[in-house]
């Protein structure tokens, strides 16, 4: 239950810090639409990127729509660390069309070992990505 805890401290950390859920400024820019090249969402690929820019991007393919986050600590959880991969599953903006697993790790005697991860903690990602990706969209429509 307390690593269960840390784990969302962390993440509520990456959220906070990111300062973009709901915000943004268009600021002029041209359209997500009108940069993406991908085959995948647009808007869950911005929203994606958004939502977890706090952990460090390791690789990100446009096309086969995975983004592939490295290890991360944060000050709220020490002895931890969480990374994750999204999966972009579709080309449109669906429920279902965006997928994250979270890993984490917790440090034993100057040794990483893997540990459990709240099952929670991937969907509520998912909903905060859905969330930005609407948000980009609605901007964009208005």
């Amino acid at each position: 239950m307390k690593a269960s805890i840390k784990l969302a401290a962390a993440f509520a950390a990456v959220f906070a810090l990111s300062g973009c859920l709901f915000g943004g400024d268009k600021g002029g820019d041209i359209s997500v639409v009108e940069q993406f090249e991908g085959g995948v969402n647009p808007y869950l690929w911005r929203a994606s990127l958004d939502t977890l820019e706090n952990l460090p991007l390791e690789s990100a393919d446009p096309i086969g729509g995975i983004i592939n986050y490295d290890w991360q600590s944060f000050p709220a959880a020490q002895g931890e660390r969480i990374k994750a991969t999204v999966y972009i599953l579709d080309s449109r903006l669906r429920a279902d069309g965006v997928k994250v697993a979270v890993f984490r790790q917790v440090e034993e005697n100057g040794v990483w070992t893997d540990a459990a991860v709240d099952p929670a903690t991937g969907a509520q990602l998912e909903n905060a990505i859905l969330t930005r990706a609407r948000v980009i969209k609605s901007s964009e429509l208005s």
